[in-house]
């Protein structure tokens, strides 16, 4: 947390801040743990100073803001929030645990905020090179709302792994985390602990279409904020696909599908899965 709807609705909330310039780099006196920055702080600010912000984009669960100017020919700063982070243009939760601050030259949007509470999250600067080599293809796999249904099932159908397992490895497929997982195979009607190559073409299909439309869904309501309150849209508001879910986090209810049996919680991979028994029947 946040997965693919929470960054996608962080992406979209900072957008209007394309084609806006970088003219000073802050980052604010922090005592708690450090979050990675590459290059260097001081290298870092130097080389961002001046440059425009050409695009805001998104890729897995990173934002992405693609660079213009004089010196450089391409680069593109990576913010990745990982558990806690926020990418933000209203004030923070708090200034405690504020990381970086990119001060821009227009008037009504003055600031971006990156704040991370626990100091997992990473801001990282790379050329174009750097970026193919470090976020392409080789280190992720396609976007969970760009796959189709036949190379989703191309890259799993011969794996052996639970097919919740196996939803959560970023290099066969980006965006998808623990939290989304478990709805998505709810919505199929595929049980969590499935092997892949035992998965038929149609619950490919019904895994696919579920997945879409779980994903569409919550960005619509903007993400999810969770029991702890940490995550924010931009503006530092929370979502509220939370009062959606079907399954997550919801053992001993009853299931909203059948509403004969109630939520299990098993473990996968030191991770929690929720499912249905009787929706969610291993075949």
């Amino acid at each position: 947390m946040p997965e693919l709807p929470e960054v996608e609705t962080m992406r979209r909330g900072v957008a209007p801040i394309a084609g806006s310039r970088i003219v000073d780099v802050h980052f604010p006196r922090c005592r708690l743990k450090p979050i990675l920055v590459n290059p260097s702080r001081r290298s870092l600010r130097r080389r961002l100073e001046g440059l425009q912000i050409a695009a805001v984009e998104r890729i897995g669960k990173r934002i992405v803001l693609k660079l213009s100017g004089d010196q450089v020919g391409g680069h593109a700063l990576v913010i990745e929030p990982r558990m806690t982070g926020l990418v933000l243009l209203a004030d923070p939760p708090n200034t405690e645990h504020l990381r970086l601050g990119l001060k821009l030259d227009a008037e009504e949007i003055p600031w971006l905020w990156f704040w991370d509470r626990r100091g997992l999250g990473t801001v990282q600067l790379f050329s174009d090179e750097e970026f193919a080599d470090r976020l392409g293809p080789r280190y992720l796999g396609p976007d969970a709302l760009q796959v189709t249904a036949d190379e989703l099932r191309d890259r799993f159908r011969s794996s052996q792994r639970e097919i919740k397992v196996a939803l959560l490895d970023q290099k066969s497929l980006a965006g998808i985390g623990n939290l989304y997982a478990s709805e998505i195979l709810h919505v199929a009607k595929v049980h969590p602990q499935q092997r892949c190559h035992r998965l038929t073409r149609t619950r490919w299909q019904s895994i696919h279409e579920a997945m879409q439309m779980v994903l569409t869904e919550a960005i619509r309501y903007e993400g999810s904020t969770l029991g702890d309150g940490t995550y924010r849209n931009a503006l530092n508001q929370t979502g509220s696909y939370q009062n959606h879910h079907r399954v997550y986090n919801r053992a001993g209810d009853a299931c909203p599908c059948c509403e004969d049996q109630v939520i299990e919680r098993i473990v996968q991979a030191q991770r929690s899965t929720f499912f249905c028994k009787q929706c969610q029947r291993r075949r």
